[in-house]
């Protein structure tokens, strides 16, 4: 009967490790050596947690992209974060990072302003009517507008 169950217990255990080796190989598909690249670092939506100043359930899950300084090991990453992230440690887990890929839509174009010089304001024109609707109540209409402004984008008309 002893014998019988340390056999047992070996087909059990032989079981377990193929089922990690199956798990360690789907795993290792997805990841990849990142080598100076940009990688975003995933936010943990954590209640309460404002570790990298998002908060709450409508918070980006992942913050960056940062640069790759250093590889630790196969696993580990030291990051370039900016200074105001530096009560942050450096270093994280390769699951925590997901490789930057550039579009041409994340950068921002800035255009020059003409600020006064007395007050440090800039002016603002109208640039044309995007979109009219009439809004319906009870006994009334509201005529509604939607403008573009200059030194604005199309997905800034208001």
């Amino acid at each position: 009967m002893l014998q019988d169950m340390i056999e047992k217990i070996k087909i059990v255990q032989q079981n377990m490790k193929d089922a990690q080796d199956r798990q360690k190989s789907y795993a290792d598909q997805r990841r990849k050596p990142l080598e100076r690249e940009k990688v975003f670092l995933k936010v943990s939506p954590i209640k309460g947690v404002r570790c990298f100043n998002v908060k709450g359930k409508l918070s980006p899950r992942f913050v960056g992209p940062y640069d790759i300084i250093q590889k630790i090991n196969p696993t580990a990453y030291r990051l370039a974060l900016p200074p105001k992230l530096q009560h942050v440690h450096d270093v994280f887990h390769i699951s925590q990072l997901q490789k930057y890929v550039h579009d041409p839509t994340h950068t921002i174009v800035h255009k020059t302003l003409e600020i006064d010089p007395n007050g440090l304001t800039y002016e603002e024109q109208p640039v044309k009517i995007v979109d009219y609707r009439v809004k319906q109540l009870r006994n009334k209409t509201i005529p509604l507008v939607k403008v573009l402004w200059t030194h604005h984008r199309i997905t800034e008309a208001t």
